[in-house]
């Protein structure tokens, strides 16, 4: 009898080495199909996803759309019902995947939001600001909204965009466990990226498309110009939400989160700036 999850797991990847065979160990044979995308990484990362059972996939970006995770559900045979998409410094546990077993069965829903625990600093954090993704979606049910990129980072994967399902969604209440072996150099470089293509998104939404966000995201996007998102996340993730209660981990978790927000509007005022001095 076959007891797997009729779920298909993604595992976009570039340059994962570090991080993928501890996500592919976790995932087990519990799963449909594991499908490992990879962006011509060059430090064995290829050569981990055959070893840990995936079938592997290449992928280039050409720079527009779709990026990864739309260009997999749009060209990509998928062989379950479901569409799971995990990220390589992410791992599922018997718990996360009990509650698939007990929830999908029947259920009429199009995508649920999963949660997350965090490490940071080789620490486990207890308490401070969680994060969750729409990141479970039943096949067919729609796609990460489309976002004109116009080239503003080498971001070749969806990180901010969400799928736009047709649909009401749930919730899985168990977390994947989230810890990136890659180090603290890593976290700096992708944030860098991060938060320029967050400052240009940012100008090109005060052009017009306020209206296609939801109500979080439209809060997000009208903070951003300002210098007190930063204080205040920090205030909120390390105080609010007790993040002090984590340690030295709980504090430089909720500093690095504010200068990543001071980058971004870094990276506002400059993009503003080179767009005023452009000739017309």
């Amino acid at each position: 009898m076959d007891n797997r999850l009729s779920i298909s797991v993604v595992v976009p990847v570039r340059n994962e080495a570090a991080n993928l065979g501890t996500c592919l160990a976790a995932l087990g044979r519990d799963f449909a199909e594991v499908i490992v995308v990879d962006s011509g990484s060059t430090d064995g990362t290829a050569r981990i996803a055959v070893e840990g059972g995936a079938r592997l996939v290449s992928f280039e970006w050409s720079g527009g759309f779709p990026k990864k995770r739309n260009w997999v559900l749009r060209n990509v045979p998928l062989a379950a019902d479901w569409v799971l998409f995990v990220d390589a410094d992410e791992s599922v546990t018997d718990e996360f995947k009990a509650e698939l077993r007990r929830v999908l069965p029947g259920t009429a829903l199009a995508g649920f939001w999963l949660s997350y625990r965090n490490a940071f600093m080789d620490r486990w954090l207890r308490f401070g600001d969680r994060f969750s993704k729409l990141a479970l979606i039943r096949k067919g049910a729609g796609e990460y909204e489309r976002i004109d990129d116009r080239g503003w980072s080498d971001l070749d994967m969806e990180v901010h965009e969400h799928p736009v399902l047709r649909g009401a969604v749930g919730r899985i209440r168990s977390p994947i466990r989230h810890r990136d072996f890659k180090g603290m150099e890593a976290y700096a470089r992708r944030h860098e990226s991060y938060a320029i293509w967050e400052a240009h998104r940012y100008l090109a939404l005060r052009q017009g498309g306020w209206a296609q966000l939801t109500a979080r995201q439209r809060l997000k996007y009208r903070l951003l110009d300002s210098r007190l998102l930063g204080p205040a996340y920090f205030l909120a993730c390390f105080a609010l939400k007790l993040g002090f209660l984590d340690g030295r981990a709980g504090f430089w978790f909720a500093w690095y989160k504010m200068q990543y927000f001071r980058r971004v509007k870094a990276c506002i005022d400059g993009l503003r700036g080179t767009l005023a001095a452009a000739p017309r």
